[in-house]
């Protein structure tokens, strides 16, 4: 069936994780403004779903966390996934893929069905310009077009012939520039005039136990100096009860408000956050909050990792902004003790430290306003010339 004939295509589409299923979401908006009867399919979460996309996988089963060792435990279930996918897409052609980030699960499939002559795009450009340089070949044999999220990147991959698009970053979009913080205070039923501290440990499964522990833990040291301070953390469903019980574990499940989803309300309403690097760090930058970006893994996924990397910074905030405008704290750094140390200088009322929380807002008003574009609009244009090509 060809989009030609019916002017509404058929879009097969895999998000990977949290992350990608928002972004899907909201790359969906634009597909049915353009095609308001557009049939989607693939692996997708409840974003996706909420837009009548047919999920024949959840996003939860690619879910991975690290880069190597992990993986291996997971990779069975992976690649029989992948298999069964690429079986269904050959048989019942769509007329577009489109492979949301999850570059190690999606360019390996987007390479086999371009190979088969079905039409692919990549949404959200590999960041080879941070580490895994290499991967650019593979980008070249997978997709058709690339749509990038930030705006150096399309003539990058030019330079390898690759075709792409700067579309913006949607969460400019979606995050105001002047986050509501008091309504956010009270959607959450937070006191107004108390601190507040969001805990974002990531939506992994393994995050839970190499990082929300001692996210918990430097929360607990930061109430012994702030008895008032308010923190928050904001699961996943599928990671609730989880968090939910190691808050218990730890004894902190008194103060600590677990919080289902709800992650946008969490960063308009912190004064700071204690967040693992990935995503959610942009969307910190965006609602303008001062943050401490942590990460930990196991340590044969954290070695393969530093092999890889090609700047000094992991965090999107610090990588787009060209500097450690807030700190990083990674695998051994990360302590309870280190991190609670390093958000205590966000949270401190002194003059100094006022003054570099209106610097960071600064920096991170000026970056919001550079990746505010009409996103849902140009990925659903250019998924259409594509499509017309």
């Amino acid at each position: 069936m060809s989009v030609k004939d019916t002017q509404q295509p058929r879009v097969a589409m895999v998000a990977g994780e949290t992350s990608g299923d928002l972004l899907a979401g909201l790359l969906l908006d634009g597909l049915q403004r353009q095609w308001p009867q557009v049939q989607a399919l693939g692996i997708g979460g409840p974003h996706m779903q909420q837009r009548g996309f047919e999920a024949l996988w959840p996003s939860e089963r690619l879910a991975v966390h690290g880069y190597s060792f992990e993986v291996l435990m997971r990779l069975w279930d992976i690649l029989s996934i992948r298999r069964q996918l690429r079986a269904r897409l050959l048989q019942d052609r769509p007329d577009v893929f489109v492979g949301i980030d999850a570059p190690d699960f999606n360019l390996g499939l987007e390479q086999d069905l371009r190979a088969a002559g079905i039409k692919t795009v990549h949404f959200v450009c590999p960041s080879i310009w941070a580490w895994r340089a290499e991967r650019v070949h593979k980008i070249r044999a997978a997709a058709d077009h690339v749509l990038c999220l930030f705006p150096f990147e399309p003539d990058l991959l030019a330079q390898h012939g690759i075709a792409a698009t700067y579309v913006g970053h949607p969460l400019a979009q979606v995050i105001p520039m002047e986050p509501d913080r008091a309504a956010a205070r009270a959607r959450l039923g937070l006191v107004q005039e108390h601190p507040v501290l969001a805990l974002l440990p990531g939506s992994r499964r393994a995050e839970v136990q190499y990082i929300a522990k001692p996210f918990m833990q430097a929360a607990a040291l930061l109430r012994q100096q702030w008895p008032d301070l308010q923190v928050v953390l904001p699961a996943v469903p599928a990671l609730h009860d989880r968090l939910v019980a190691l808050s218990q574990e730890l004894g902190v499940a008194a103060w600590l408000k677990i919080v289902r989803g709800q992650s946008h309300d969490v960063l308009a309403a912190c004064d700071c956050t204690l967040i693992a690097s990935g995503t959610a760090t942009l969307e910190a930058a965006l609602f303008k909050r001062p943050m401490v970006i942590s990460y930990n893994m196991h340590p044969w996924s954290y070695r393969l990792m530093q092999r890889k990397q090609l700047q000094p910074w992991v965090g999107l905030p610090n990588i787009l902004c060209y500097d450690f405008v807030v700190p990083e704290l990674l695998q051994d750094q990360a302590s309870p003790q280190a991190l609670a140390h390093a958000v205590a200088q966000w949270l401190d009322d002194s003059a100094h430290a006022r003054a570099k929380v209106q610097v960071v807002e600064q920096r991170f008003a000026a970056l919001h306003r550079s990746l505010h574009k009409d996103t849902t609009t140009l990925s659903a244009h250019a998924i259409q010339k594509v499509l017309s090509a």
